[in-house]
């Protein structure tokens, strides 16, 4: 078995594919200045990039009242978020897409709001930016969370281990800048509360743990995982005070020179 399957079996229960939480995507929807108002004669479109089972799809599907296409490349995960779209009765509103966030078949200025949370690490923060930018109508608005430091001096034993998984994490005003330069004005920024981390995403997926070895039988590969995770989540509680996920609102004012 791949380590891809093994990822979506960890990971398809959970509400969450990664930190986040409800209150905060509606904070982003405020800040973005949207609500059903905005879309009350023509639905709002939207693409939900990285969208893994759907917590961020649902609510903005129902609390913009929008016409959302949901993009991953797991189709388990879309499986998984077409059965709770049925069930909040939103199937008519979303349309799953599985393919890579960076081969999207969109025509040009087709979207009004773009939304990425905890996936544009995949491709990278400045190559989505650039990539992402034709299919924004020109005043369409971007929300990305990304990984961002939250204070210049860091231990070395932490700056080692993001520039390892990550080479781009940076100061939210190095981010600020990159999207200033791709043809976005920044209007709000914040970060993740710990509780993003621990209590919505890092103590389910733990309690998943158990049960996710049993169903491959010890291997392996599935203790690895989950040894890979148990390293994340105490590198997390060890070093969250210089490190969270930066939710970026912006809208584009220009093509990606």
């Amino acid at each position: 078995m791949n380590n891809y399957q093994l990822l979506l079996d960890l990971h398809k229960p959970q509400k969450r594919q990664g930190p986040g939480g409800d209150r905060e995507t509606l904070k982003a929807i405020d800040l973005a200045g949207l609500d059903r108002k905005t879309s009350r004669n023509t639905p709002l479109k939207i693409a939900d990039l990285g969208c893994g089972t759907g917590a961020s799809s649902l609510i903005l599907a129902d609390y913009l009242a929008a016409e959302l296409t949901a993009v991953d490349f797991l189709p388990g995960f879309l499986e998984e978020l077409e059965v709770r779209a049925k069930r909040r009765g939103l199937v008519d509103q979303i349309t799953p897409l599985c393919c890579s966030m960076d081969e999207l078949p969109f025509s040009e200025q087709d979207y009004d709001l773009i939304w990425s949370e905890g996936a544009i690490y995949n491709i990278g923060f400045e190559r989505g930016l650039q990539n992402w930018n034709p299919y924004l109508k020109l005043g369409g608005l971007l929300v990305i969370s990304e990984i961002t430091w939250t204070i210049a001096s860091r231990p070395v034993e932490i700056q080692d281990y993001w520039q390892a998984a990550y080479a781009e994490i940076d100061l939210a005003s190095a981010k600020l800048s990159l999207l200033e330069s791709n043809g976005y004005s920044p209007i709000g920024y914040f970060t993740l509360p710990e509780s993003c981390w621990l209590e919505n995403y890092y103590y389910p997926l733990q309690n998943n743990f158990e049960n996710f070895l049993k169903q491959h039988d010890n291997s392996q590969d599935a203790q690895d995982i989950v040894a890979a995770e148990k390293q994340e989540i105490e590198i997390y509680k060890q070093y969250k005070n210089y490190y969270s996920y930066g939710v970026y609102i912006a809208k584009k004012i220009s093509e990606t020179l």
